[in-house]
């Protein structure tokens, strides 16, 4: 008889909330000996349901087979307790949560040591933005001071969200990140980046940035005219703005946004200039976790968006990011994602592609993208096929990665949809997903996004594709 294979990484993203719902130590129990947990990526930061709250997609899908059937007041924060010594660089030091069933409580404080008793693994998940999602902001964030860490748009306006090159919050970020990695027995930090590029804005339907103080003094300090920059920007802001509204262009759209390209060229600089700052932050909090402790491991929780939008799949090579990481872990939320991809082409498909059809450069995406999955006018119904989809993903990160980091696919279990049309997550789904992770070389899995929403029935799927594989579950 053959005998079981060693556990591989099995982890699960895991809201605050959950954990006083349904009592530490029950919950441990039954994510280790129903599902074959090992790893607790537990947020302690945010201000987004779908990081720290119950489900979010309740009111659509109903509430899932556990914990508390109602909504609950979030009010998000940091879920630690708070010691301002890690934020006197910063002049955010005032954001520990205000949500009431918190009051006293420290999320790690009551998690660690449960874990620990049961050989389970701890990795804090963070993810930049913090206060900025889709249905997942409830109300104001109530943060003294970050007003004045807001963007600056081309139009001058600020907000809607800090700069990430704003030195307070900046600074903000790297006390967080030493603050976790001093005061508590975890295993590492996953950490995930989802903001836009101006071009990407743009793409999307808004103004580009960021012009603010912070961002013209590191532009200007490689030797970039930030106002030629700006005056770029506005001849090319005015081609999406045209092509939105429907202006003709005398050669077609997409000739249009080349030509505008070409003549405002000091787009693409700065474009440049703030992907690097973007990277640079990711750089440097893995170099904070190292720092505070070098057998700490540090993961990229990777957009979705990066393998769907050729622009970003450009952007974010694997290669370049294995520089500041351990492991990685590609969003594949694949019952949902084909909304999250026809929202992609609809971007493409209002301004530089505006001529064609759906049916006609869908087809063409998915070539370039690497996709084989549904037609347009399907693919939201069906969703994405694990087998063409998880494995696809997982195989482009194993072969990007290059044996630099291990990959973690990060499974969809329940992931909110947005709309009744979109596909529901199953057990088959789950099941299949592991097996396809497997089968293109990664190293584990994530159940993602969060555990709040995750109906226990489609976790089975993930726990039996684990004992098909042969690998060795706790009892």
């Amino acid at each position: 008889m053959a005998q079981p294979l060693p556990n591989p990484m099995v982890g699960i993203q895991l809201s605050p909330i959950s954990l006083l719902d349904e009592g530490v130590e029950p919950l441990l129990d039954q994510l280790q000996g129903r599902f074959g947990i090992n790893t607790l990526m537990v947020g302690t930061v945010s201000w987004m349901a779908l990081k720290v709250g119950r489900s979010v997609a309740a009111g659509l899908d109903g509430w899932p087979d556990h914990g508390v059937a109602a909504p609950y007041p979030l009010r998000g924060g940091g879920y630690l307790a708070h010691r301002k010594s890690y934020y006197r660089q910063t002049l955010i030091d005032d954001f520990r949560t205000r949500d009431e069933a918190f009051a006293g409580k420290d999320i790690l404080d009551l998690v660690i040591p449960a874990a620990r008793g049961r050989g389970m693994r701890i990795v804090p998940e963070l993810m930049e933005p913090l206060f900025r999602g889709p249905r997942t902001r409830t109300i104001p964030t109530e943060i003294p001071n970050l007003a004045q860490c807001l963007e600056v748009d081309l139009h001058g306006r600020l907000g809607p969200e800090p700069c990430t090159s704003n030195p307070d919050y900046r600074m903000w970020w790297r006390g967080m990140i030493e603050e976790h990695c001093r005061e508590y027995d975890i295993d590492g930090i996953m950490w995930c980046n989802e903001r836009q590029s101006p071009l990407d804005r743009m793409m999307q339907g808004e103004a580009p940035g960021c012009f603010c103080p912070a961002c013209r003094r590191d532009a200007a300090e490689r030797g970039i005219d930030v106002e030629r920059v700006r005056l770029a920007f506005a001849e090319v802001w005015r081609f999406f703005q045209d092509a939105r509204a429907g202006v003709p262009f005398v050669d077609g759209a997409f000739i249009g946004f080349l030509r505008v390209l070409l003549c405002n060229p000091e787009v693409l600089v700065w474009e440049r200039f703030w992907l690097e700052r973007s990277k640079a932050l990711d750089a440097e909090l893995y170099g904070i976790v190292k720092y505070c402790n070098p057998k700490l491991s540090f993961g990229l929780n990777v957009w979705n968006r990066n393998h769907f939008n050729p622009i970003r799949k450009a952007q974010w090579a694997w290669a370049e990011q294995t520089e500041w990481c351990d492991w990685v872990k590609p969003i594949t939320y694949q019952h949902q994602s084909g909304g999250i991809f026809m929202k992609e082409m609809a971007g493409f498909g209002a301004t530089i592609l505006r001529d064609f059809t759906l049916n006609e450069f869908v087809p063409a995406m998915y070539a370039i993208l690497g996709l084989n999955e549904a037609p347009a006018e399907s693919v939201v119904q069906q969703g994405l096929d694990p087998d063409t989809y998880v494995f696809g993903q997982c195989a482009d990160a194993v072969r990007g990665v290059a044996g630099k980091a291990d990959v973690y696919m990060g499974i969809g279990v329940d992931a909110p949809r947005s709309s009744a049309a979109q596909a529901r997550c199953t057990p088959d789904i789950v099941r299949r997903s592991v097996h396809a992770t497997f089968r293109a070389g990664g190293k584990g899995v994530v159940y993602s996004p969060n555990y709040a929403s995750m109906r226990l029935e489609n976790l089975d799927g993930g726990a039996q594709a684990l004992a098909e594989l042969g690998f060795r579950m706790p009892h």
